[in-house]
């Protein structure tokens, strides 16, 4: 089996205009106004233009007196603010556009040449009018490009909650990058005391005796080197000490890890673009597990998984990100992968892992089927990728042709001989992930200063900001960056209650995502990434579930709320807007879930040891902890079982498998269901309220869930061909494809494939 990074690369030989677009007139800072905590109804913002940002909205309507540094009050002109005017259509120097705010009473202070657009001065009482012109693309305040202002924090909602919660900030949370390293001398990567490096340890498992890198022995030698093995023996502290990284000056050559890291926990530098993370002071554990050309091993992630299993509780550990894939066409019941994930969860890891970025076949086509290893383990939350179209507003937001589509079709033989394919639900949501910018990683010992990346694709890095080598900053796209940004988002929800469990965060992820548009259960999965839902629905729980869980004082049933608490509205206000959260989950993957009882009472699928994956199959992982020195620290490895008998789900919750019906791509249902329609059929009280629930028995479960009818051509997995070269390769991001949306449709040139990982 192959392994690569999953992305892709953004916007090859696009403008400088198009980069810094999306920072000028869309990026919001973090630091919420005062002026916006007087808004009681945000939505009167919204209602003057969506081209206006939320912010600036908010103060044109607002009655305080405006105490923002671009806002000010003229003795005439009543309300002025200093903007940004980003325009659009074929009169690149705006005369037109000009001239009106102008004769608006406003004036024109600074025309850009990096993008389409000028520095105003404009009354609040021509706004709108402005706003509202055919040539008018985006209004943004002109703010302080020294605060942390951060795109992915606008538009996923974790402003939102940094507004209500500003310690939400990933403090105390471990996560650990397995990828091709990450570049901690980037000042994106200090602590909130700007002194501190969060990069807390790094480790090259490429080191480890039996790596990719290693040389293949000419003489085999009868010996077992890992007899000894336990914590703080010889061999334990030597392979520690061989695969210490800690003082490498530049340990991600590749330039994709550090996106990674970027993306889930990075932190806005004084002076640069729009590159602040989910979670800014998360600390991170850099994995190395992929070469200069983003290409690695299974046998290499396999020990960089167990390493972090290893240390998980010494190093408080919570988070394992995968942005990588491997070509394995077996079912996730044998894949090794798959196999090594499922024991990260049982030992209380919370597993990301991206979806793969093959939603296209070779001849441009939508393809379904095409989710990656470990994506298509039931375990872990599969991301898939959305285009923002460089605006904070969700409305438009689409699934990314390149953006993997499920089901996963792993083969499995049956007790008659016949392979069966897996056929679970995948992926499990979206989130942002073109077009991404992020922390540049140097590499000054290869006779260029920049990464590999960079170095094959200059125009990903951003160039529109005086930088140096520590502030560096570039873009990428793909499904490996998308699985980041729920990573950081979990770790905000784990920092306001530490007692989730992994089966627990994934529901509450899905429950509070936003289904968007016409795209299916298998394109979109429950939904865009909501993070304000999704912290605020942690917020109400116990904190001692997971707790509960391993002594086993927690049943099926019992109540998940904390005392005093309730569930919120299933709404979110984000970046001005409504956004109704779709509050389906998937369970086993193939059972649509939902109700409130999911989230207030236990699931007995919620303990971190039960996997459980479609109709026939189901496996208990017990943990196994070393007893030779501090005993339940340190993981030996994880005993699989059939699980005993016992309730999955509980009545009261609503099923709507029946709901979705048999999966037909023409007709639009099962599988194949928008999830939006879904959504909607819910919310009138459609679905089954269960009364028993659904329950193991001799460890298969009951229902059989979605089924797919005959007929239906999916990709049989993702089979590639030796060595690093793949059919993808590196290929445009799409935000030069927008006028191409219809299903099928490859937009210009067939999205090429432009080089190999």
């Amino acid at each position: 089996m192959n392994l690569h990074a999953e992305y892709r690369i953004a916007a090859l030989g696009q403008s400088k205009t198009v980069v810094i677009r999306r920072w000028l007139a869309t990026a919001v800072t973090a630091v919420v106004l005062l002026a916006m905590s007087a808004i009681s109804t945000p939505a009167r913002a919204q209602t003057l233009s969506p081209k206006i940002a939320a912010d600036l909205a908010a103060v044109i309507i607002s009655t305080a007196t405006p105490k923002a540094s671009w806002a000010a009050v003229d003795a005439v002109k009543g309300k002025i603010f200093k903007v940004i005017v980003v325009g659009m259509g074929s009169d690149q120097q705006l005369v037109s556009l000009r001239a009106a705010v102008v004769a608006g009473g406003g004036s024109v202070n600074y025309r850009y040449e990096s993008i389409q657009g000028f520095a105003a001065i404009i009354p609040g009482t021509t706004i709108v009018d402005i706003a509202n012109r055919a040539d008018v693309d985006s209004i943004s305040p002109n703010r302080s490009a020294s605060k942390a202002g951060s795109f992915l924090a606008t538009t996923t909602g974790a402003a939102t909650v940094r507004a209500t919660t500003p310690s939400l900030d990933g403090t105390g949370i471990g996560i650990a990058i397995l990828d091709s390293g990450i570049y901690d001398a980037h000042l994106g990567f200090l602590a909130n005391d700007l002194k501190t490096n969060r990069v807390a340890k790094a480790v090259d498992m490429r080191l480890a005796a039996d790596s990719s890198i290693a040389p293949f022995p000419t003489t085999l030698v009868a010996q077992d080197l890992t007899t000894a093995y336990y914590p703080g023996s010889t061999s334990q502290i030597a392979r520690e000490t061989k695969i210490n990284t800690a003082s490498v000056a530049y340990p991600d050559t590749y330039g994709h890890g550090t996106v990674v890291a970027s993306v889930a926990a990075g932190r806005a530098v004084t002076g640069t673009p729009d590159v602040a993370g989910i979670a800014p002071n998360a600390t991170l554990y850099d994995v190395k597990v992929l070469d200069s050309k983003g290409v690695g091993s299974i046998g290499d992630v396999l020990a960089g998984i167990d390493w972090v299993i290893y240390h998980s509780k010494e190093y408080k550990i919570r988070i394992l990100n995968l942005s990588l894939a491997a070509d394995s066409t077996e079912s996730f019941r044998t894949d090794p992968l798959c196999r090594a994930v499922r024991s990260a969860v049982a030992a209380g890891l919370t597993v990301v892992v991206a979806a793969g970025n093959y939603g296209k076949n070779a001849t441009g086509a939508e393809q379904f089927g095409a989710i990656t290893a470990p994506g298509n383990d039931p375990s872990v939350i599969t991301v898939g990728s959305v285009n923002t179209r460089s605006t904070a507003l969700r409305g438009d937001d689409i699934v990314n042709f390149f953006s993997s589509r499920g089901p996963s079709r792993g083969v499995w033989v049956d007790a008659l001989g016949v392979n069966q394919h897996d056929n679970l639900l995948k992926p499990d949501l979206v989130a942002p992930g073109n077009r991404v910018i992020s922390a540049l990683s140097d590499n000054l010992t290869a006779g260029s200063p920049y990464n590999t990346l960079v170095d094959r694709f200059p125009s990903l890095r951003v160039t529109t900001f005086i930088s140096k080598q520590t502030t560096g900053q570039m873009t990428l796209s793909g499904t490996s960056i998308s699985a980041p940004v729920v990573t950081g988002t979990i770790a905000l929800m784990l920092q306001a209650n530490p007692g989730l469990t992994p089966a627990l965060i994934k529901a509450i992820l899905q429950y509070s995502a936003q289904p968007l548009g016409n795209a299916s259960l298998v394109q979109q999965g429950a939904g865009l990434l909501n993070v304000d839902g999704a912290v605020r629905i942690a917020q109400a729980l116990r904190t001692d579930i997971a707790t509960a869980v391993a002594a086993g004082t927690i049943k099926s049933g019992d109540n998940l709320l904390a005392t005093g608490k309730v569930l919120p509205s299933p709404v979110s206000t984000i970046n001005g807007e409504t956004v109704k959260w779709g509050r389906i989950i998937f369970a086993g993957g193939t059972h649509l879930l939902s109700g409130v009882s999911l989230l207030q009472k236990y699931q007995g699928f919620y303990d971190p040891r039960l996997s459980w994956g479609g109709s026939s199959w189901s496996r208990l992982y017990t943990p196994v902890y070393f007893t030779q020195k501090l005993a339940n620290t340190f993981m030996s490895y994880a005993q699989e079982s059939v699980p005993p008998n016992g309730s999955l789900v509980t009545g009261g919750v609503v099923l709507a498998d029946t709901l979705a019906g048999n999966s037909s791509l023409i007709y639009g249902t099962g599988i194949f269901m928008p999830t939006a329609n879904l959504a909607n059929l819910l919310s009138t009280g459609q679905g089954v309220t269960l009364s028993q629930g659904i329950a193991l028995s001799e460890g298969i479960a009951l229902s059989e869930g979605i089924a797919l009818s005959e007929g239906i051509a999916l990709s049989e997995g993702v089979a590639l061909s030796e060595g690093i070269s793949l059919p993808e390769g590196i290929a445009l991001s799409e935000s030069s494809l927008d006028q191409y949306r219809t299903l099928g449709d490859a937009g210009p040139n067939g999205d090429p494939a432009l080089g190999e990982l």
